[in-house]
């Protein structure tokens, strides 16, 4: 059953964190700006999430505002690995604002530099209200989107073939429908040989 809430538009971010020498990088699709005077953006973040005890730890955070043409390997690096097992941000090309946390070098088009003033307990979820510490507009390019994400830059699962194979030689004939009349190129079978895929 499709849920409503799938139709609220989100943008994509990576939340950087810092807690004293350690740095850690996570994919997020939960900052919203909540109030604009003064500005306040609220931040969710997952309590299973490594960056979540060490924003709570630290009290600081940046958001880096990501672009259209950041690719997949972004999403795999910073959503699908965790912190704890290693340095997500190694190799990677960043500099650290004033609050000590990262700035991504690519593949974003702002950042927003962050101070935790208020949390709240959400169950899964802590919700972290912010005021803005520092902020920066890097370049023009289009934000990246929740719906951009999975209409071009997810990978597609891929698509099951559709059609009929012959259960004597394993020829498959792709299309809808098997014409009645259709004799294998193969072995020669008639099409009451063939089976569905």
């Amino acid at each position: 059953m499709a849920s409503a809430l799938h139709k609220l538009g989100y943008g994509l971010y990576v939340v950087t964190s810092a807690d004293g020498e350690k740095k850690n990088a996570m994919i997020c699709n939960t900052v919203t700006q909540v109030a604009s005077s003064p500005d306040r953006l609220a931040v969710s973040v997952n309590k299973s999430n490594f960056s979540h005890d060490m924003i709570k730890r630290s009290g600081v955070m940046n958001v880096n505002c990501l672009t259209e043409d950041a690719p997949f390997s972004v999403f795999q690096k910073y959503g699908f690995a965790s912190g704890r097992d290693g340095d997500k941000l190694a190799g990677e090309q960043v500099f650290c604002t004033a609050n000590g946390a990262p700035v991504l070098g690519k593949f974003i088009n702002a950042f927003i530099s962050l101070k935790v003033t208020d949390y709240s307990d959400m169950g899964s979820h802590g919700l972290f209200i912010c005021e803005i510490t520092d902020q920066a507009v890097l370049n023009d390019k289009p934000s990246m989107t929740y719906a951009y994400y999975h209409a071009h830059v997810k990978p597609k699962p891929p698509k099951k073939p559709t059609g009929f194979v012959c259960k004597i030689c394993g020829y498959i004939y792709e299309g809808d429908t098997l014409p009645e009349d259709f004799i294998c190129p193969v072995c020669k079978h008639p099409a009451s040989d063939f089976e569905k895929l």
